[in-house]
């Protein structure tokens, strides 16, 4: 069977693009893929009618505001916060992830040690900042979330009124993808569990068996679903899967969680798509849900800033199941 009848047959059905993201009414807009030349590991929030957008910086976290995204090229990057000199989190600041939390605003970003750039001294941070603007005010620096093994790529989310976090766990030679309760937006709660390992072989590619970069999507009839990057980043076959707990389910339990069997959005050579991955999802004014994740625009262009930002619209099918679009190349869309 083909990987598209595999996902039809698990229920991720492939779907095409559709409306685009437009201004306060949600209408559709013009817009180029890539959004950005550059812009590894992106993020886009939307409160009210403005957009945030934040990706991987190495050294410094930044922050562009519009309302168009088509135009967000035009946006003013504007620099929030600098990584220390010294300290836990001196170095190569990665993954930035902007959420509104309670009438505030929280960064959650990767960072590794001073003198010591590598995978066991690695742990995701966390800063606050209470202004209405998160492009303005002070940001508070939260310090480290206590998570049991060093990792990367943070995200948290609400479910039945507890908030969660996820995380890319450094386990042996594996990046897991593990969750736990949160007490509060910079405070875990509890034990954690691996809901996810890099068992299959699409996961397996350029050396490594990685799993990381995981962020939710809640279904239109309660499901539960953890979007994930599978496999190096220096792959042409990194590419993005999924997982779904079914309405009800207890998202701590690993139990609950059902992998898809393919990756849900994959290299794409015809379209000059390659290594997709580290996505988000981000709504429009008018109720669209979109994915934004990076790509590269040919072979062997490995894990650099040569990645750029890249959205699709995602729908979902009569039994609540995402679908994500297909592949497309670079250019104007609408």
């Amino acid at each position: 069977m083909t990987q598209a009848g595999n996902l039809l047959r698990y229920g991720f059905a492939l779907a095409s693009c559709a409306l685009l993201p437009g201004g306060a009414a949600g209408g559709p807009q013009r817009f180029t893929n890539p959004l950005l030349p550059s812009g590894p590991d992106p993020w886009i929030v939307r409160d009210g009618r403005d957009y945030y957008y934040l990706n991987t910086l190495g050294d410094r976290i930044a922050i562009r505001k519009t309302r168009d995204l088509g135009k967000l090229a035009e946006a003013e990057e504007k620099t929030v916060w600098r990584a220390p000199a010294d300290g836990l989190n001196a170095q190569s600041i990665w993954a930035p992830e902007l959420h509104r939390i309670r009438g505030k605003w929280y960064i959650y970003y990767t960072a590794a040690a001073a003198g010591h750039d590598d995978d066991a001294h690695r742990s995701i941070f966390v800063l606050e900042n209470a202004a209405r603007d998160p492009q303005t005010g002070s940001w508070t620096d939260r310090g480290r979330l206590a998570t049991r093994n060093t990792g990367i790529d943070g995200t948290t989310f609400t479910h039945a009124g507890k908030r969660y976090f996820v995380y890319s766990p450094y386990i042996g030679a594996d990046s897991n993808l593990a969750i736990v309760e949160m007490a509060n937006p910079w405070t875990l709660k509890g034990p954690e569990s691996i809901i996810a390992q890099p068992d299959q072989p699409w996961e397996r590619q350029g050396g490594r068996q990685i799993l990381e970069g995981p962020e939710f999507l809640r279904g239109p009839k309660g499901q539960l679903y953890i979007s994930y990057s599978g496999s190096a980043c220096w792959s042409d076959d990194y590419a993005i899967g999924l997982l779904r707990a079914p309405a009800g389910a207890n998202p701590l339990d690993p139990a609950a969680w059902t992998k898809a069997p393919h990756p849900v959005i994959t290299k794409s050579p015809t379209h000059g798509v390659y290594a997709p991955g580290h996505n988000g999802f981000f709504t429009t004014p008018g109720g669209e849900i979109w994915i934004i994740y990076h790509a590269n625009s040919g072979p062997d262009m490995k894990c650099t800033s040569k990645r750029a930002p890249r959205i699709r619209r995602v729908t979902f099918g009569r039994e609540g199941r995402p679908a994500f679009g297909e592949t497309v190349g670079a250019g104007t869309l609408r």
